[in-house]
């Protein structure tokens, strides 16, 4: 393999007898740099709107959720509490209580979601850092207060600055009431705050606190979730593990991964879908490949048919073409790493290409993974090398003496 090795660098450097060869091997390494350019950029871009969005969700959603498998409400009283603070690895415990409500400000009306969280909310999540008007507080006093969702600010028409005006609160009573007895319990809170995380959760939620909701609600001790934050380190299998264990199979316990799968898993299969579209252009790209170390076994018949004579056999032939597709290859792979890397560069400080409209963020999201960078390679090469077999397949053909005319 040396001596095909060695062979096919000096035929990949030297000058060829007819210069369209040349044109053509370079217009194959070029294609071949774009090619891997591309890909390590598509990789690159899905890469950063997963981190992006992945810190927005953050932002609202804890380290581990917790929920019933069945129902939608479980008590959670301090006993129950206190098994679950004592596992290794759990630095906060939050709870939090959901329902779907009826919203009214000022004449204007609409549906959401009613979140009551307790004070240890904002050490299990990174939700006061979302408020972008305002402040997170929940409770002044015996005043209820909420913090709204942009969506929900926006649809409301509330004020923030206007102390006096609350948002009445409407939800269903549990029991059952009489014909001429309101279906609805009412309370009303004071808007204190506007969050900005994601659409989906901007769009509904109005966080108060769990007293507020409970007495809505006419609970006692319910949640519908509890959300926990570990300590750094503890983000493992078998912390899940000890917390399934310690609150048996009535409960679901999710990772931050889990309570969006079905969006991150969108996400992973929209990612590699582009990759394999791109792919296929490399495909393409290949082509040119194996037109030029075509012409090039066509141009060293005579000295392959010198290599057979002094005993070089139809293998060492044949991996010397192969040789020389996988150097095309890599100095193509090398040139797209750093046409790669310039446009990333680029794009971090300056902002090449730009998000039109009103978005988060100015400029596409970048985010480079050295696990891309190997895929990249074993894609590019594995293309190159199916690209070379049909040259090399037919160096291999020829014969140790090549009758002169």
């Amino acid at each position: 393999m040396n001596l095909s090795w060695h062979i096919a660098k000096r035929y990949l450097f030297s000058r060829k007898s007819t210069n369209a060869i040349n044109i053509i091997t370079g217009i194959s390494v070029f294609g071949i740099a774009v090619g891997a350019a591309a890909l390590v950029l598509v990789l690159s871009v899905f890469n950063g709107f997963e981190d992006l969005i992945t810190g927005m969700y953050n932002n609202f959603n804890p380290d581990v959720r917790i929920t019933p498998v069945s129902g939608k409400t479980f008590e959670a009283d301090s006993a129950f509490m206190a098994r679950l603070k004592a596992i290794d690895g759990v630095a906060a415990v939050s709870q939090s209580l959901e329902e779907v409500a009826f919203f009214e400000y000022d004449n204007n009306q609409d549906f959401g979601i009613l979140k009551g969280v307790d004070e240890n909310y904002a050490r299990v999540t990174r939700i006061d850092s979302t408020v972008k008007e305002g402040q997170f507080r929940l409770k002044d006093g015996q005043r209820a207060l909420a913090v709204l969702g942009l969506g929900m600010r926006n649809r409301l028409g509330v004020n923030i600055d206007n102390l006096f005006a609350p948002v009445n609160i409407y939800l269903p009573k549990r029991e059952a009431t009489g014909a001429f007895e309101q279906p609805f319990s009412k309370r009303f809170a004071y808007p204190v705050g506007t969050f900005v995380i994601q659409q989906d959760f901007d769009n509904q939620y109005v966080i108060t606190n769990i007293e507020f909701a409970r007495e809505l609600l006419n609970f006692e001790f319910e949640v519908s979730a509890l959300e926990l934050r570990l300590y750094p380190g503890f983000d493992i299998p078998a912390t899940y593990e000890s917390i399934r264990t310690t609150l048996g199979p009535g409960f679901v316990v999710k990772n931050r991964y889990q309570q969006e799968e079905g969006f991150f898993r969108l996400m992973k299969i929209e990612k590699w879908l582009s990759f394999a579209i791109v792919s296929l252009m490399m495909l393409m790209v290949a082509f040119n490949m194996i037109g030029a170390l075509w012409m090039v076994v066509l141009e060293k018949q005579r000295d392959i048919a010198i290599l057979k004579s002094m005993g070089a056999n139809d293998n060492t032939v044949r991996n010397i073409f192969l040789s020389e597709g996988l150097l095309l290859c890599i100095f193509g792979l090398l040139i797209g790493y750093l046409i790669a890397l310039t446009l990333y560069v680029l794009q971090k400080t300056v902002g090449i290409i730009t998000i039109p409209g009103d978005f988060i963020i100015e400029a596409y999201p970048i985010s480079l993974r050295a696990f891309d960078f190997v895929v990249v390679a074993v894609t590019v090469i594995t293309i190159g090398m199916l690209a070379s077999l049909p040259p090399a397949l037919r160096a291999k053909r020829v014969p140790a003496i090549i009758r002169e005319e």
